[in-house]
């Protein structure tokens, strides 16, 4: 088929998303396809008229534009197939906040959060204890996220989030393991449990992509029923944002055992190092048959929806 890669753009996770796209590239050409990059960054008036033209399109984006709706309405204009959520399910998923009060609609437990946009006169104190996150509302990879232990904290990590143009989610700590599950064809993936490399807090931007980083183990050691309810909670969070094709939520564990999802990624990283590949290859897929399905999987959705409207028209 005739292939456009769409990578890089303008978020603070252009250069992920390069490095992703190397990986995919060699992936499609080994897979017998043509393929084109296409960067929105330096040819955003190309992309529906390259679409016009494709059997497909595979996108690697991260942050906005690319998870947040944007390139898959293009495609969608254009009438071309690609993989993973639409613009809807893209929308809400990066917006934290948003995907929060699904997941709380859909009864999933997720730690106790509260909003603050920067407008003039908003108040920089939370009702929430110490310690807390504060992260980018729409932004990926750790990027700009803190972790406030004290009061007077506080005001200054909302400022480093405000500095990048955006709103702050600020999120209950929740002490424990983390975990990441990812769904594939609407069925969970092994969980991955992540140990953060020693001398840091969180899994941050240098735990997640350098060849030093967090430790993720996969299948991860922990009790078969914890594994169950993660991979529940993902599926039913993958569901609740009306995902297509793939996912990747992450989690936190309490002392008492208790899983609280953080958030569901609707393009999961693909570098070497990313979780995604991780688990395909733990349940058997390695990373071109991995790329293969989703492939596969994104026709298939544009098949479904074409059918749809046709019988809409009809």
């Amino acid at each position: 088929m005739r292939m456009i890669l769409i990578a890089g753009g303008w978020s603070t996770e252009r250069e992920v998303s390069l490095s992703g796209a190397r990986g995919i590239n060699d992936a499609l050409l080994r897979l017998g396809h043509t393929v084109r990059f296409l960067d929105p960054a330096l040819e955003f008036a190309e992309i529906i008229a390259a679409a016009r033209e494709a059997d497909f399109a595979f996108l690697n984006l991260h942050g906005s534009p690319g998870e947040d709706g944007l390139i898959q309405a293009m495609l969608e204009e254009a009438g071309c197939p690609y993989q993973g959520a639409g613009p809807r399910a893209s929308f809400l998923a990066l917006n934290k906040a948003a995907a929060k009060a699904v997941y709380e609609k859909a009864g999933l437990r997720t730690p106790k959060w509260r909003l603050f946009t920067g407008i003039p006169g908003e108040a920089k104190d939370c009702d929430l204890p110490c310690p807390l996150f504060v992260k980018p509302n729409t932004g990926g990879s750790s990027l700009g996220m803190s972790r406030v232990a004290e009061p007077e904290g506080f005001g200054p990590a909302l400022d480093k989030i405000f500095a990048l143009g955006q709103a702050a989610l600020v999120e209950e700590c929740i002490p424990g393991i983390e975990l990441t599950c990812a769904v594939l064809n609407d069925a969970p993936l092994p969980v991955i449990l992540i140990r953060p490399r020693a001398g840091t807090i969180f899994f941050d931007y240098e735990n997640k992509y350098a060849a030093d980083g967090a430790e993720e183990i996969c299948p991860a050691p922990v009790a078969p029923e914890l594994a169950a309810e993660v991979q529940a909670m993902s599926l039913a969070a993958h569901r609740a944002l009306s995902i297509d094709g793939y996912s990747r939520s992450d989690f936190m564990v309490d002392a008492q055992g208790r899983p609280f999802i953080l958030e569901t990624n609707t393009l999961p990283g693909m570098t070497p190092t990313s979780l995604l590949p991780k688990a395909a290859k733990a349940a058997g897929m390695d990373f071109d048959a991995l790329v293969g399905e989703l492939v596969r999987l994104g026709l298939k959705t544009h098949e479904k929806a074409r059918g749809g409207a046709v019988k809409a028209k009809g």
